[in-house]
């Protein structure tokens, strides 16, 4: 029993991203035979911090993805969570509506959102009355493109924050918040000073979840206009590089193994802070 997924996840998830690391440092280009592969050393790493454009807005596009997960979704996702954890009426109706997006694929919720931001026919351009050249492109637009998807995408993630926080409320001992208002804390009061730290495991788990959610955010940008025009990703050019024209395996490997390691000190953080809690 646990043979079978020990070789399953070897086989699809560390001897891939293994693979990754190792090619990296080569100039393969994913055609031939793979003893015609050349080792370059740094070489990769060198021309994607220094002599590759794309890499510096890509890298502040992802940074930007983090910032404004954490300050949008994130709260929202917190402010929804505290009040369907006050059972209103119709709280489950509400949990169903808000977690509808997160079962949708962000390729799924690029494709909705189209049809919102579209130049001719969007619903938003409707709504605003703008009419000829007036008109807003939202994904068109380099300038104002990441933003209009970075809405769309945290719709996504609002819902997927709240059910964490929801789950991590409903968890909490009764008998805190019995003691806390006994001492006459008001509802901020008692949120902030004993049920927030309390929830100090959930906050690491969405702290994880969010930095990788920003890193590996692809689909909807890809499905919209392949990455360029204003919406470069690092898993948009690695994309690009390793299954584009250019079929840059080495150098796509490179460019991807960057994201693992800039993932894997988070994902150390919440290892080590579970393991604590084991113990």
């Amino acid at each position: 029993m646990v043979a079978v997924p020990t070789v399953v996840v070897v086989g699809l998830v560390w001897g891939p991203a293994l693979a990754t690391v190792l090619l990296s440092f080569t100039d393969w280009n994913g055609i031939g035979n793979l003893s015609e592969i050349n080792f370059v050393g740094w070489q990769n790493y060198e021309d994607a911090t220094t002599n590759y454009p794309p890499f510096g807005p890509a890298i502040r596009h992802n940074v930007l993805w983090l910032v404004v997960f954490f300050v949008g979704p994130t709260l929202l996702g917190v402010i929804l969570a505290v009040m369907l954890d006050r059972e209103l009426r119709g709280s489950r109706i509400y949990q169903s509506i808000f977690f509808m997006p997160v079962v949708l694929s962000l390729a799924l919720v690029g494709f909705i959102w189209q049809l919102i931001y579209s130049r001719d026919q969007g619903l938003l351009n409707e709504v605003l009355g703008l009419e000829g050249g007036a008109r807003i492109d939202f994904f068109g637009n380099p300038d104002i493109n990441l933003w209009a998807v970075l809405v769309a995408a945290g719709w996504r993630h609002t819902g997927y924050i709240m059910l964490l926080y929801l789950a991590g409320l409903k968890a909490v001992d009764p008998a805190l918040r019995e003691a806390a208002a006994v001492d006459g804390a008001g509802e901020v009061r008692t949120f902030l000073r004993v049920i927030w730290p309390v929830m100090r495991p959930v906050n690491i788990v969405i702290l994880v979840i969010t930095v990788i959610e920003s890193l590996r955010a692809f689909d909807i940008a890809w499905v919209i206009n392949k990455g360029r025009n204003g919406l470069e990703l690092i898993s948009t050019l690695v994309t690009q590089n390793v299954i584009g024209e250019a079929s840059r395996v080495g150098f796509g490997s490179a460019l991807a193994t960057i994201m693992i390691a800039i993932s894997t000190v988070f994902i150390v953080i919440y290892l080590i802070q579970v393991m604590r809690e084991q113990k």
